[in-house]
């Protein structure tokens, strides 16, 4: 075990997999001399060398068309997008291409590249940087969704991503890089894609999120138990695949839920874990599900921030609302 950050143990996962495999590369904006602009393939220049480490220009659609070209070849691409939000400059080759390459194929191609994005508020950075577009990935079949929130999760659902045979969007929480830090396991240790965790046990109702929303409904469930209110917490880790049963069986047993995410409400992600409980739970249900998510705006400058972002507040209102329903 050794104690890591987020950041950390992103890094570690990838110079794992890249002294493991020596077909693992790691490209993209700024990853090679100076390490990333969060400094998460620091030192694999050196160690690796730029053969491997390949610094690219200002061009996110190159950044994945490049990708899928070497994947093709028979190497394994680790891209790196500097923001989610910047994926709109590449989407012409995550969806049409990279995503659709083994159905185009018959099935003869397979892509294997996992694109790192770090994404979500809380950091007041510009526009575009901390946008949650992932809901329009998981509308993109063909590539998995994957986010962590721990440490010990995003190095054991990195190695996954990175042997997976198909694309993978690991999405990154930008604010929880640095957070905290906790003991994460060395190794040849993974993570399953499509399986849940309990982040925390609760009887009265079932708060759902990911990425960083997963800290925030932690805090906000502290906040619940003063009152009484035992909420539990179920961090999704993958939206494609989406642990169904693991929603389903936490679900029916709360009776209730509240669904939390950084993204616009509208058409957000956690409309389809609604309408999948829904279908899959109504009869076990004792209330209707609620969604705490950000506005239907486009992001706010950074010190407006508070007032767009879903807060422990407003989820702790809302648990309370759907608690005593």
């Amino acid at each position: 075990m050794a104690s890591l950050t987020m950041v950390e143990a992103i890094r570690d996962a990838l110079a794992y997999e890249m002294e493991r495999d020596e077909r693992v590369m790691v490209l993209g904006l700024d990853v090679g001399r100076l390490g990333g602009v969060f400094r998460a393939t620091e030192g694999l220049l050196e160690r690796f060398g730029p053969d491997r480490v390949v610094d690219m220009p200002l061009a996110e659609g190159a950044i994945v068309g490049s990708s899928l070209g070497l994947a093709l070849s028979g190497l394994v691409p680790v891209p790196e997008i500097q923001f989610l939000g910047f994926t709109h400059q590449a989407f012409h080759q995550i969806g049409p291409q990279l995503a659709r390459y083994r159905f185009r194929s018959r099935g003869r191609y397979h892509c294997q590249v996992t694109i790192r994005a770090p994404f979500g508020g809380g950091m007041r950075t510009p526009e575009f940087h901390p946008d949650a577009i992932e809901a329009q990935f998981v509308q993109t079949p063909g590539i998995k969704v994957v986010c962590p929130s721990t440490p010990a999760e995003a190095r054991g659902l990195l190695l996954s991503a990175i042997r997976d045979p198909d694309p993978v969007l690991f999405i990154e929480p930008q604010r929880l890089y640095r957070r905290g830090r906790e003991e994460v396991p060395e190794g040849d240790v993974t993570l399953p894609f499509g399986r849940l965790r309990v982040a925390r046990p609760g009887s009265d109702l079932t708060l759902i999120a990911w990425g960083a929303a997963v800290e925030l409904c932690l805090r906000a469930a502290q906040r619940l138990e003063e009152e009484g209110i035992s909420a539990g917490v179920l961090d999704l880790r993958t939206l494609v695949p989406l642990d169904v049963a693991g929603l389903v069986s936490e679900v029916s047993r709360t009776g209730r839920a509240v669904v939390v995410h950084e993204a616009p409400l509208s058409a957000g992600f956690g409309a389809e874990i609604v309408a999948t409980l829904q279908e899959e739970c109504f009869y076990s249900l004792d209330a209707p599900i609620a969604r705490v998510a950000a506005s239907d705006i486009p992001y706010p400058t950074g010190p407006l921030e508070a007032w767009y972002l879903p807060t422990v507040e407003r989820v702790v209102e809302a648990a309370r609302h759907t608690a005593t329903r």
